[in-house]
């Protein structure tokens, strides 16, 4: 149980992050594979920031780089 709370977190960051910079789910996913992710549609990235699929370490990658944060701030709440 104490995985999937910190797998929702950690979605939940994300989504917050996308929304704070004003981004879509499909805007998202762009700038993801322009920065050399692996994240290549919008349901992948649904079932990520849902806490229903992990998130591979290049893709994490590619969002602090999206988002010019602290990896802190995907962890938060954890």
């Amino acid at each position: 149980m104490q995985k999937l709370l910190q797998d929702k977190c950690l979605g939940t960051n994300i989504r917050r992050l996308r929304k704070a910079a004003g981004l879509t789910q499909p805007q998202l996913v762009a700038k993801i594979q322009v920065a050399g992710g692996t994240i290549g549609d919008v349901t992948t990235l649904a079932k990520i920031e849902a806490g229903v699929r992990n998130i591979r370490v290049s893709d994490l990658m590619a969002l602090q780089s999206i988002f010019a944060c602290d990896y802190s701030e995907f962890f938060r709440g954890l």
